[in-house]
């Protein structure tokens, strides 16, 4: 299932909550996987894993493991491959746009190190998670917007581009015939790629980037460019990072709060539970959006989860370029 489809099927509908032994234990405070834990293996390195089916990315990121390069340059040059993809409407160019027609683009990246770079806002420019790498690695900031964003962009070399397609102006045209100028949740699209790799060394990187919330509010920026929420490493613990509804992953601070949980002893399947847990508690309304989020520790083991179902990962690893269906909290 494409990742707008989904997200937009998942806003519009009404879901029950479950009851019985099946529920994620929002009262009794159990994990589901302490039930049945099919996501949790001790993995061999290099590994690559990433949120929706974006087997073309995994698998360059995997290429670039396999040549003995870092993972951050694995996870940078997976995510490029999303950013290229004209069609996918969620990430780079053909991103659908602000309200006013604007393709604005927010990324950000970390490496083992825990340094930090990201974009936000940022336009013209195909190409956000290598400028947020440029951010981190040769300027004294951690974040650049807007205009500021582009002018560094073009001043290392980075081409601008018209970054909407003619199938986004399309889509745009079409939602201005009946949209209302404020944000609508349960009508309004939005996704994300993000990205963990671990490299031979064990070492860990991540990678986040996205067009952000379809027709949002000129300016608006999500979770995914923010340490912490939309991404967050530490190299001696593991690594998380984030996709759905930005607003929701920014009040819990998500993939920091995933990484402290592993840093108490729990996996990364519970752990990304949790996460879930904290925003289904502090959201009444959570029938409405989805969050869904990844994670790895530095054994190699991974995690996944969401509150709605049809949230999906894609996993390189043992040589095998695998989707998965991911378990999640709101079970009719």
């Amino acid at each position: 299932m494409k990742r707008r489809k989904f997200i937009q099927n998942a806003s519009l509908s009404t879901f029950g909550i479950a009851v019985g032994s099946s529920v994620f234990a929002s009262e009794k405070n159990i994990f589901s996987s302490e039930k049945k834990s099919p996501q949790i293996e001790t993995a061999s390195f290099p590994l690559v894993i990433a949120t929706w089916n974006v087997n073309d990315s995994t698998a360059e990121a995997w290429r670039v493991l396999q040549e003995g390069k870092s993972a951050l340059d694995a996870v940078e040059k997976g995510c490029m491959v999303e950013e290229a993809n004209a069609e996918g409407q969620s990430v780079g160019i053909g991103g659908l746009p602000d309200r006013d027609g604007n393709v604005t683009l927010d990324a950000c990246i970390m490496n083992k190190e825990g340094d930090y770079g990201a974009v936000v806002y940022l336009q013209n420019i195909m190409h956000p998670i290598s400028v947020a790498r440029k951010v981190m690695e040769d300027t004294p900031h951690v974040i650049l917007a807007g205009k500021g964003a582009e002018q560094f962009a073009i001043s290392e070399g980075f081409k601008p581009v018209d970054l909407l397609t003619d199938a986004s102006k399309k889509a745009w045209e079409e939602w201005k015939k009946t949209s209302q100028y404020k944000p609508i949740i349960n009508i309004e699209n939005h996704d994300t790629i993000g990205m963990l790799a671990i490299d031979k060394n064990g070492d860990i990187s991540g990678g986040c980037t996205t067009s952000g919330l379809a027709y949002k509010m000129a300016g608006r920026v999500g979770d995914s460019p923010i340490i912490g929420s939309g991404l967050f490493i530490d190299n001696e613990i593991g690594g998380a990072t984030a996709t759905g509804l930005g607003e929701e992953v920014l009040k819990t601070v998500g993939s920091f709060l995933i990484v402290e949980l592993m840093r108490q002893g729990k996996t990364p399947q519970q752990a990304c539970e949790e996460a879930i847990r904290r925003i289904i508690k502090k959201s009444p309304n959570y029938k409405d959006f989805q969050v869904g989020y990844i994670a790895v520790n530095k054994k190699g083991e991974t995690g996944y989860y969401s509150i709605h179902d049809g949230f999906w990962v894609t996993k390189y690893q043992n040589d095998k370029n695998e989707n998965f269906s991911s378990d999640f909290y709101d079970k009719k």
